[in-house]
């Protein structure tokens, strides 16, 4: 197994677990990648791969979350795809029927496996980093999980360790990673019941790409959603000036790789005002809208005897 990398017996910081620790391992995981609705609907997570350093904040009528860096900094769209791991593994072990606890332990060798990533020693070390970042960000928010409210800053994860064995030589081998989730998600999960399944093609797009899926998800169904340019920037989680986040969107909709969701920008045209000096763009509208699935091709129209063409369905 891949070597890990050395752990840190600073505060705040994944540890060892001592090797004479028994357990029982949760993955490898069953069944598909999931998230809570919550944390796909809105911006808890810095959309960098490398460390944020500042404070992010979201605020409408309804819903106030306030997140703050540790000293790595704040848990990034990447280190996300440790809290979807888990929250999948706790779905799964949900469905199965079997009693569930805040601790989970799993190897990082399922995780990379599931999510994508290659198993390099610098992966293993992105590992170490992002536990870090995942356990010192505090958050608050009076989104409600589970019937209950909460004051006060929690994190992702309340207790990180990495557990490892050492060979002959001395050399250190990740054997599992063992952390516990926080109350505030672990409710969500347990009694809201509000988890939606995760494109596969989720873990090869980008922050931002990864954003407008996570929002489509958790907001689009069946209908189009439409929501305007400055909403859906903070909606996203979007740091940089309006301007170049409408130019990310241009290109972004231009390739069309938003895994089941179309993205278009629509512009709507002002009335007629006098001339004035400078150009004035007009407003845009981000609309949304669920792909039609794939039909079989089997039952596809026209794919019977006779048929002249098998032509995919539009925009699959």
């Amino acid at each position: 197994m891949t070597q890990s990398p050395s752990p840190r017996a600073k505060s705040g910081k994944p540890k060892a677990v001592p090797q004479g620790e028994l357990f029982l391992l949760d993955s490898p995981l069953q069944g598909e990648i999931r998230g809570e609705r919550s944390l796909m609907a809105f911006p808890f997570f810095a959309l960098a791969k490398n460390a944020w350093m500042k404070p992010l904040t979201y605020n409408t009528e309804s819903v106030s979350i306030e997140v703050r860096p540790s000293a790595s900094g704040v848990a990034t769209i990447y280190d996300k795809e440790i809290v979807l791991y888990i929250a999948s593994l706790m779905a799964a072990k949900i469905e199965a029927g079997e009693e569930v606890a805040q601790d989970f332990v799993f190897t990082a060798h399922d995780l990379f496996s599931v999510t994508g990533s290659n198993h390099s020693a610098r992966s293993y070390g992105r590992l170490s980093e992002a536990l870090e970042r995942l356990q010192g960000t505090q958050i608050k928010t009076n989104i409600e999980a589970g019937g209950e409210g909460e004051e006060g800053f929690f994190s992702w994860l309340s207790e990180a360790k990495l557990h490892y064995t050492k060979t002959r030589s001395g050399e250190r081998r990740l054997k599992a990673v063992k952390v516990r989730l926080c109350d505030w998600l672990f409710r969500a999960i347990l009694r809201d019941r509000q988890v939606l399944n995760y494109a596969h093609a989720y873990f090869q797009l980008g922050p931002i790409e990864r954003r407008i899926y996570e929002v489509a998800r958790s907001t689009c169904d069946t209908d189009r959603v439409e929501v305007d340019l400055a909403t859906f920037r903070l909606q996203i989680g979007y740091q940089n000036p309006l301007a170049n986040f409408r130019n990310a969107l241009k290109q972004i909709a231009g390739t069309n790789a938003i895994p089941d969701y179309q993205l278009e920008l629509v512009e709507t045209v002002a009335a007629a005002e006098p001339a004035r000096r400078g150009r004035k763009s007009n407003p845009v509208r981000v609309v949304i809208t669920p792909r039609a699935p794939e039909l079989p091709r089997a039952t596809q129209p026209g794919s019977g005897a006779g048929s002249k063409s098998e032509a995919a369905e539009p925009g699959a």
